[in-house]
């Protein structure tokens, strides 16, 4: 099911949505659609307090680790390939 969303813009807010939704081949209400999903997608799902409980966390883990020069090598390698 679907559902209606009414906002309220000024002429001028319309007038670039317009703008950049036809520079884009879409209508102002798909543009505008667009824009919501790809909001919500980089939204973060954790939160303040769910990242700093993840890094809580990680903390207490023993990760395998190269040394700096040698890890700074390998990336730039990887930049070459």
């Amino acid at each position: 099911m679907s559902k209606r969303l009414q906002v309220i813009l000024s002429d001028k807010e319309y007038e670039e949505l317009s703008s950049v939704s036809a520079s884009e081949g879409v209508t102002v209400s798909e543009w505008v659609r667009g824009a919501l999903r790809k909001m919500n997608r980089d939204r973060s799902l954790l939160g303040v307090d769910g990242k700093l409980d993840a890094v809580r966390a990680a903390v207490h883990h023993q990760y395998p680790s190269g040394d700096i020069e040698t890890m700074l090598a390998e990336i730039e390698a990887g930049y070459e390939q």
